[in-house]
């Protein structure tokens, strides 16, 4: 689909058909890697997981490590086995941990260090990640390994990838993790079902049981943890990295959707078209704001030629005219994201880590998650701004005095309450959001006897930034529920408490709307019938959430684009 001059960056959904691919490099068919979106298997290879390959591996799709990330694993276990043959003190293979740093801890004692530390730090709490989030956790921290940096046995490594191809999930409740030293609990849980206990999903039985009876049930072995290794399996920002995944990828398509949005309103409320032109936003320069221009005039359609003083209003409310301002600062933000998000993925965030090059296993602090907290953070605050204007447009929508349809979008008013509560539904998500935006990396608390005294509060930040956007999905589809009705009502469509028949004329108006909101409109009023009175309006604002959330609004615009260089 062209988009005018917006580069292959643009916002996109992991929803097919709207795919815009990154390079993809050239291997054989056995040694994809996880570039590649046409793979029936992902490929670990530790540096080139992108966020549309986790996504997919979330929904089911297997993995397989590379033979370059089996080398190195390799490699690195030898590191840490030469360390315990030979008696170096090293923090994590034979010391306690956190406070504990100083204690050493006896030869024969190693293997049950590491057991102790998942089962001492398996204390979450919470509802737990549905399966399909605890698929992509795993899948983060199988990459992570595959780097050769935490020194994990290949046998382990290999239990992994076999319980994620079984969808044998841990249970993982969703609290508990500061983001530093790492996602500690949550990843302690997800090694404690592997090990055989605590809880596993069965895949056949839908519900969770006893670890040890699905491993056997399903032929896994469980992990059997040397020297360092369960410290190898929690220490890292994977929990926030997997969550703010999906945040990232859903923000992108309601980013778009909000312009749809905006569009099919500007259409209902006969908006002007001349705050979207090209030159006033090369004029400012700033990129998400000229992409987010020229998909308003891809949707919008041709300028009108009027004169503009023959005109009821010389410009329309910020709400309107200022689409391209807002929405381009989303963009940009999601950008920022996704650039920090996909260097994560793809980052060594273990402590200590191993350097199989020199033989060197060194402290650090790479388990910080303050680069993905932050990224949570901005991304939240920038998401909220799409349900922000949205409500305001469902506002001028409603209100018969700025819109010039009928109060509350609905015939008879008065007998009919129309949209009134379903505008009140927009609003109160939007405070919800004002309250949820509030940065939870700006927090830090002291733990483990004040070892652990800067933390990045990053999982809460990815939480919350789903939490968000999913309030946003709703107050977008609120708006283009609204706008399709005002549509209906701007073009004669509902004249009264009846349905009115397709006139020659009528069916002249409807296909002179522009291609692309013709095609969302007509998208909407497959799932949801015009409103000619009052009717419990639950299940319409459901039907069109859907359509926005499957990416089927979004497909359908962006197969009628036409672009406009005006």
């Amino acid at each position: 689909v062209h988009l005018l001059a917006v580069r292959a960056r643009t916002l996109h959904s992991p929803v097919p058909p709207l795919h815009i691919t990154s390079p993809i490099r050239s291997e054989s068919a056995m040694a994809l890697t996880a570039r590649d979106s046409s793979s029936k298997v992902v490929v670990l290879d530790g540096s080139s997981l992108t966020i549309e390959s986790l996504l997919r591996v979330g929904r089911g799709m297997p993995v397989v490590l590379s033979d370059e990330a089996r080398e190195r694993v390799a490699r690195g276990r030898e590191v840490v086995q030469k360390i315990v043959d030979e008696g170096e003190m090293v923090y994590g293979v034979n010391t306690g941990f956190g406070h504990f740093a100083k204690v050493r801890v006896n030869k024969e004692d190693i293997c049950a260090l590491q057991l102790n530390l998942i089962r001492s730090h398996a204390a979450g709490t919470g509802v737990p990640l549905t399966v399909e989030r605890t698929r992509r956790l795993l899948c983060v921290r199988i990459n992570v390994l595959a780097k050769g940096r935490s020194g994990i046995s290949q046998e382990n490594l290999d239990r992994l990838v076999q319980a994620l191809n079984s969808n044998c999930m841990s249970y993982v409740p969703s609290q508990g993790t500061l983001g530093a030293s790492g996602d500690l609990a949550p990843l302690a849980h997800l090694t404690l079902g592997l090990l055989g206990e605590g809880k596993l999903w069965d895949p056949l039985e839908g519900h969770y049981l006893d670890a040890s009876s699905v491993l056997r049930k399903y032929g896994l072995e469980p992990l059997s943890l040397g020297a360092k290794e369960g410290l190898a399996l929690i220490n890292g920002t994977q929990l926030i990295s997997s969550l703010l995944a999906e945040a990232v990828s859903r923000s992108e398509r309601v980013a778009q959707m909000g312009e749809i949005a905006a569009a099919l309103t500007h259409f209902a409320v006969n908006g002007i078209h001349d705050a979207y032109c090209k030159i006033i936003h090369e004029a400012r320069v700033h990129r998400g704001q000229i992409e987010s221009a020229a998909f308003m005039r891809s949707l919008v359609g041709e300028r009108p030629t009027d004169d503009i003083v023959k005109r009821k209003h010389i410009q329309d409310a910020y709400s309107l005219r200022c689409v391209p301002q807002v929405q381009g600062i989303v963009r940009d933000t999601i950008e920022f994201a996704k650039r920090i998000l996909t260097v994560e993925l793809n980052a060594a965030t273990d402590n200590p880590m191993v350097f199989s090059e020199t033989g060197e296993v060194l402290s650090g602090g790479n388990f910080h998650g303050e680069y993905p907290a932050k990224a949570g953070d901005f991304l939240g605050i920038a998401v909220h701004e799409v349900a922000q204007i949205s409500e305001r447009r469902i506002e001028r929508l409603c209100n018969q005095s700025l819109s010039g349809l009928p109060a509350f979008l609905v015939p008879n008013g008065g007998l009919n309450s129309g949209m009134m509560i379903a505008q009140c539904t927009a609003a109160a998500l939007v405070s919800e959001n004002k309250v949820l935006v509030h940065p939870s990396s700006a927090d830090s608390i002291s733990t483990s006897a004040a070892q652990e005294d800067h933390v990045s509060m990053g999982g809460y930040a990815a939480r919350k930034a789903l939490n968000i956007v999913e309030n946003v999905e709703k107050v977008v589809a609120i708006e283009l529920l609204c706008a399709a009705q005002g549509v209906d009502l701007r073009l004669g469509i509902v004249a009264g408490s009846e349905k009115v028949p397709l006139t020659e004329e009528l069916m002249e108006r409807y296909n002179a709307m522009p291609p692309a909101l013709r095609a969302v409109h007509a998208r909407i009023r497959k799932n949801v019938e015009p409103l000619y009175k009052d009717r419990y309006l639950h299940p319409d604002i459901e039907a069109v959430h859907d359509l926005v959330t499957n990416g089927d609004i979004l497909n359908e615009a962006l197969r009628f684009i036409q672009p406009q260089d005006w």
